[in-house]
């Protein structure tokens, strides 16, 4: 692409081209054409329309708007499932929580990339075999297969969307990261608009309530119980309509917050050995260690999306290397927990699917450090971060597929 560029910096026609067959790319290589050919006048242009944003705030088009507003109301719909059909709450939302958000942001993406027909009828077909088997399994609350086949769907409903957002780019890896930059702006501002929601809703049923109407019990049931499944959808058009409003935001929180956690970390790990307390006798320690190991897993994904859209992100590899590092201890100390366990009380559905999650992140933590060490001896580059980030998802997603299909299964749905 880059050459591709540069031989076509007298051919107008030839860029429009290739910035039209692949923007993203097309994007992320002109920054590094722009500090070479700088003088030239159609550098200085295209330099311009690339980062040209735009002060008023867009609502998207009237047809986005009515797709939005009809999904949205689907969602509500059937997040009210329970109430209409006299389902059980205990049933319904433990295994359906996905089905309300994942399946609708991926027919809007799907609209909006003009999916081919093949891949639309796979990801339809792909969601009802999902809804069906996950609401045919054996109604046991204590089954540890169950539980797990719930917390782990919506990672694969999320793949889904990605196969959605990515359309026909999805084997290119720059493409993937900017779905990983996107669901970092999404998370944003969602979570922008259930603080205004939540203000509203105060505000609502309280101006009620001082003219003696109490109206909390029909507020959640009618309103919120709508305005929930919405809200992904509407953050999702206003990042896509609207990038100047998030697109900073996200990477100052992971500037913000990995120095921070790095250095809880690291004092957090230093209090375990004076505490008293660890993973291998305590199994609720255990969890919680865990959950750690994810977030800050996740924390790390996020910063080198964000660092790797440039060669300037270097300066934050420098936080992100000590953090994996220490993320990579943590992460051994879960997994000699889990085999001690193993070890120790024999396997279950749980034991094993922690400690798988737990092999396939550390090696995944071992490749990132790697590439970061890398990055810092100029030994390699801050965009190969990034891709042994998004090359390494398809692993996670067999290892979900096996729990959330197999699991059940091969423990005889205990």
């Amino acid at each position: 692409m880059r050459d591709s560029i540069i031989s076509g910096l007298n051919d107008p026609p030839e860029l429009e081209r290739l910035y039209r067959k692949n923007k993203t790319e097309f994007r992320e290589i002109f920054s590094s054409v722009y500090s070479e050919y700088r003088e030239l006048p159609i550098v200085q242009f295209w330099k311009e329309r690339l980062n040209y944003q735009s002060e008023a705030i867009s609502w998207g088009s009237r047809h986005e708007f009515i797709f939005i507003f009809i999904t949205s109301l689907i969602a509500g719909l059937l997040a009210k499932f329970p109430v209409i059909f006299d389902i059980s709450e205990e049933f319904f939302y433990p295994r359906n929580i996905g089905f309300l958000v994942f399946p609708f942001l991926t027919a809007y993406f799907g609209w909006k990339n003009n999916l081919s027909f093949k891949k639309t009828i796979f990801i339809i077909g792909f969601m009802l075999a999902s809804m069906l088997y996950i609401n045919f399994l054996p109604n046991d609350l204590e089954s540890d297969t169950l539980i797990l086949a719930c917390l782990h769907l919506p990672l694969l409903l999320w793949v889904i969307f990605g196969l959605s957002f990515t359309g026909k780019e999805f084997r290119h890896f720059n493409k993937r990261l900017e779905f990983l930059r996107f669901n970092g702006d999404l998370v944003v501002m969602s979570a922008l608009l259930v603080i205004a929601g939540i203000i509203m809703t105060g505000i609502t049923i309280g101006l009620f309530d001082l003219i003696g109407y109490d109206i909390t019990e029909f507020y959640f049931e009618y309103v919120v119980i709508f305005a929930l499944p919405a809200i992904p959808l509407l953050a999702a058009l206003l990042t896509q309509t609207n990038p100047q409003l998030v697109n900073k935001v996200s990477p100052i929180i992971a500037k913000i917050f990995s120095p921070l956690v790095l250095i809880m970390l690291a004092i957090y790990l230093g209090a375990i050995i004076y505490s008293g307390k660890d993973p291998y006798n305590d199994r609720e320690f255990l969890l919680i260690f865990n959950l750690l190991l994810i977030g800050v897993m996740a924390l790390i994904l996020f910063s080198v999306a964000e660092s790797s859209t440039n060669e300037k992100g270097l300066s934050g590899v420098w936080v992100l290397l000590p953090l994996s590092i220490l993320t990579i201890i943590v992460n051994s100390i879960a997994l000699s927990a889990i085999i001690f366990r193993i070890s120790e009380l024999g396997f279950t559905p749980n034991r094993v699917a922690v400690l798988g999650a737990n092999i396939l992140i550390l090696i995944h933590l071992l490749i990132v450090a790697f590439r970061l060490y890398k990055a810092i001896s100029r030994k390699g580059s801050v965009m190969e971060v990034g891709k042994s980030i998004v090359q390494y998802f398809p692993v996670y997603f067999i290892w979900t597929i096996v729990v959330v299909f197999l699991f059940p299964v091969l423990f005889n749905f205990k």
